[in-house]
């Protein structure tokens, strides 16, 4: 007897959206029990793959026939933002599939800034009190890779993105929704209006049995119709808990309201505050969120690149305190950077680095305040470094925080945080 999700696909005409890493654990899952099933492969990128029975969509036109399909698994990194879609019922993606038939218990988080952090949080708690889990989604594990390792003693802990949530149809027990900025507006129908719609469905689909656990101090209940979701609210702020950890991974008021955020979802399965502190005070961090990079030639270096946005920024320099160099710059989304002009000119930073695209423009606009701070201009990650060597203090911390995407220049924040760790391993050796 198939799985219930192998008994909803094997008679569809399929279309598998993308051939990344979520692509591919897609058709293997499927080909271990539908070998011989015939279904389309599209992506814009050529693919290489020996099975005959895939019929492949490659190349710029390969959005063009998904309305031709009884059901469509999309890849989360593909937008249909300019294709017309004549029902959206059978558009789907993995989180959706899981959400709908893996027979476990099931946490999800999702948010601007913040989700990774809860996400691991709420793992290593569930982990503490002796809760069989996994730990999937965003994080960077598909979920489909787990699907069968799960049964209904498992709590399955799942980082959705946006991109996850934007065709589900189905919501988790528990949905954690830390907060909301305006981000990937160029990937939705409506800009931020189409990223919230494609946020509040974590929520939108829970029944009143279920709970929404939601940023108290963010401006979620502006965005989502609180009245519309049935599920038992409650709203959650640094204070919600009194959690006594201490870490140095978990520095700053948005790193305590992570850890209460996770608290919140995880005692809903049998995690005391006990189980929660130990998981607190254990936590390694995150690479590229805060991360601590190491002393050298006096000065401390962070890595923060995934802060691609101003209040992730913010909140790194206030936590850290004595940040003496901050680089930003990115590719240009269309955000609006009024306030974070604002803040980095009261804030009074010694040293600014301006990598392009975005870093230029923030760059100018301080100048033009006559800022405090130095504003210096740097055509690439090397030339950051060196100057940051040059220019910031012994003692004080040199902070990577773009504010921006990494696409401009990288493939992704990941690749632009190691470049960035080894070009200061590189430039300290020299000096050394």
């Amino acid at each position: 007897m198939f799985p219930e999700i192998i008994e909803y696909l094997k008679d569809k005409d399929l279309l598998l959206l993308g051939f990344g890493r979520e692509g591919r654990s897609t058709l293997e899952y499927i080909r271990k029990y539908l070998p011989d099933k015939k279904l389309t492969l599209a992506d814009k990128n050529p693919v290489s793959l020996d099975d005959k029975n895939v019929e492949t969509v490659i190349g710029e036109c390969y959005l063009d026939s998904i309305n031709d399909y009884d059901l469509v698994i999309k890849s989360p990194g593909i937008s249909l933002r300019d294709v017309e879609i004549e029902d959206r019922s059978k558009i789907t993606c993995q989180v959706d599939l899981f959400l709908k038939f893996a027979p476990c218990r099931k946490i999800g988080i999702t948010g601007s800034k913040g989700k990774t952090t809860t996400s691991t949080l709420t793992y290593m708690m569930l982990k503490e009190a002796g809760v069989d889990t996994v730990l999937i989604g965003n994080i960077g594990i598909p979920v489909f890779e787990c699907i069968e390792k799960v049964n209904e003693n498992t709590v399955a802990v799942i980082e959705m993105s946006s991109h996850q949530l934007e065709f589900c149809s189905a919501s988790p027990e528990v949905a954690v929704f830390t907060n909301i900025f305006e981000e990937h507006l160029d990937h939705y129908k409506g800009g931020f209006t189409g990223y919230v719609n494609a946020k509040t469905n974590i929520a939108r689909f829970q029944s009143e049995k279920d709970l929404f656990v939601y940023g108290e101090k963010s401006d979620i209940p502006l965005f989502v119709k609180l009245d519309g979701v049935k599920s038992e609210k409650m709203p959650v702020s640094d204070e919600t808990f009194d959690l006594p950890f201490e870490n140095e991974h978990l520095l700053g008021s948005h790193n305590r309201t992570d850890v209460c955020y996770a608290y919140a979802a995880a005692r809903r399965f049998g995690v005391t505050r006990e189980n929660a502190v130990a998981a607190a005070n254990s936590f390694k961090g995150i690479e590229h969120r805060m991360e601590k990079v190491g002393e050298f030639g006096g000065i401390i270096f962070y890595n923060d690149c995934i802060a691609t946005i101003p209040f992730a920024v913010m909140n790194a320099v206030h936590a850290l305190k004595k940040v003496g160099t901050l680089i930003i710059g990115g590719k240009d989304r269309g955000l609006d950077y009024s306030e974070f002009v604002e803040s980095l000119y009261n804030e009074g930073i010694d040293n600014i680095i301006c990598m392009p695209d975005t870093g230029y423009s923030i760059g100018k606009r301080l100048e033009e305040r006559q800022a405090k701070s130095n504003i210096i201009y740097a055509e690439n990650m090397e030339k950051a470094v060196s100057l940051a060597f040059e220019n910031t203090k012994k003692g004080k911390i040199c902070l990577l925080s773009p504010a921006a995407s990494s696409y401009n220049v990288y493939k992704n924040f990941e690749e632009k945080g190691r470049h960035y760790k080894s070009l200061i391993y590189g430039y300290s050796k020299k000096e050394g």
